[in-house]
């Protein structure tokens, strides 16, 4: 019995390391092959730091925005109705006092958000630096607000973990560097001249930063029972033959990421989504588990969450960005309107997927860790839905 455990195990873990292995290899290839096949010169989307603009981007047109604005709402009717219906009113009271290091991390984030936004003499050298000591402060502030209402957080529980997420975004943001070489969807301004070593560097750091706010922030939407209400009885998710659907969405995310090559103003949102299918289909294809194996029982709480959670970090990334010395800008190919600070309203659409990959990859790199065979301490929403109410609640 412990010898066919132990061959099991090892069968996992290269299962695990061909995803590894393949999901690098399918991102970097393809968009290079549709600009070879389009007959235009790598060299510009090598180059590094990246300063070359070869993308023309369409201008704004009504007909895209509009089938865009209306594929999104088609998208997101069904969980807003579910909510809707469902109509939580359990109010879940605070289970332990705000901790002392949460205030100090507030206290951090307000002054790293008004030196972030003004132009001290002193703080010159620094000022291009300002956004990771803003989203640490964050990150311990959103783990404080966990802790008040479970009295756990991930900081806290996983301590390990949360470490472990800071080199693992670094790496995986870079990959939506890489891809965005091909679409150029936004680039950076006010970080100066830089050689590439500063670049890597200076870059780097905040990119650090995504996973553990993200995956943190997901342990605090799940702690709000009218943010998930109803979803743990949604629909049922069905891959049907999972070596085919494999097939289909590795397939279907290679030839996209072609396609962002030759056609970037068209094809320029499988930027968010060609990663996910490609992770979700090599890992049906080897037998591993994916995010939506509780989506296959009608349970998409989680799933909502992490979304959610990409989302309100998103608002937090366009809001800090916009007054900050090195700060990104958009350029979207015939949706560019209305925008909240610099992101154009239908952009903020691309915060939901990307929140699914956010969890999708600290699921593979990471593994089962903790209760529940996720990443974070087991499920936040159903350790509150299992739970008993207390006095207060009744």
């Amino acid at each position: 019995m412990l010898l066919r455990n132990e061959t099991q195990h090892g069968r996992g873990l290269l299962r695990r390391l061909t995803v590894l292995v393949a999901v690098p290899v399918l991102i970097l290839l393809p968009p290079l092959s549709g600009i070879w096949l389009a007959g235009r010169s790598l060299d510009p989307y090598l180059e590094f730091p990246p300063r070359t603009r070869s993308v023309v981007h369409a201008p704004f047109a009504w007909l895209p925005f509009l089938l865009l604005g209306a594929a999104i709402v088609a998208s997101l009717a069904p969980f807003v109705t579910c909510l809707f219906r469902a109509r939580c009113k359990r109010m879940l009271r605070p289970v332990a006092a705000f901790p002392w290091w949460g205030t100090l991390a507030l206290g951090w984030t307000v002054v790293a958000w008004f030196l972030a936004w003004t132009r001290l003499e002193w703080m010159h050298p620094l000022q291009p630096l300002t956004f990771t000591p803003l989203w640490l402060g964050y990150i311990v502030l959103v783990n404080a607000l966990t802790f008040r209402r479970l009295g756990r957080c991930l900081l806290l529980d996983r301590p390990r973990y949360v470490l472990a997420l800071f080199p693992l975004s670094a790496v995986f943001w870079w990959s939506f560097e890489y891809l965005n070489r091909f679409t150029q969807n936004w680039h950076y301004v006010g970080g100066g001249n830089l050689s590439g070593w500063e670049y890597l560097w200076q870059a780097t750091l905040p990119f650090s930063t995504v996973l553990p706010a993200v995956l943190g922030t997901t342990e605090l939407v799940g702690t709000y029972p009218q943010l998930i209400g109803g979803l743990d009885r949604f629909a049922v998710l069905s891959f049907g033959h999972r070596g085919r659907t494999g097939w289909a969405l590795v397939g279907a995310a290679a030839g996209g990421l072609v396609a962002i090559g030759i056609w970037p103003n068209v094809f320029f949102p499988l930027l968010w989504m060609a990663p996910l299918m490609l992770i979700t289909g090599l890992e049906l294809l080897q037998g591993l588990p994916t995010i939506f194996r509780e989506a296959e029982r009608g349970d998409w709480r989680r799933l909502w969450s992490v979304a959610l959670a990409a989302l309100i970090c998103g608002f937090f990334w366009e809001l800090w960005n916009v007054r900050s010395l090195a700060h990104w800008e958009y350029a979207i190919p015939s949706v560019h309107a209305f925008k909240l600070f610099e992101m154009p309203a239908l952009g903020y659409a691309g915060y939901f997927p990307f929140g699914l990959e956010c969890w999708a990859v600290a699921h593979l790199v990471l593994g089962p860790i903790g209760r529940g065979g996720e990443g974070y301490r087991g499920s936040t929403e159903t350790d509150l839905a299992q739970r008993n109410p207390t006095v207060a609640e009744r």
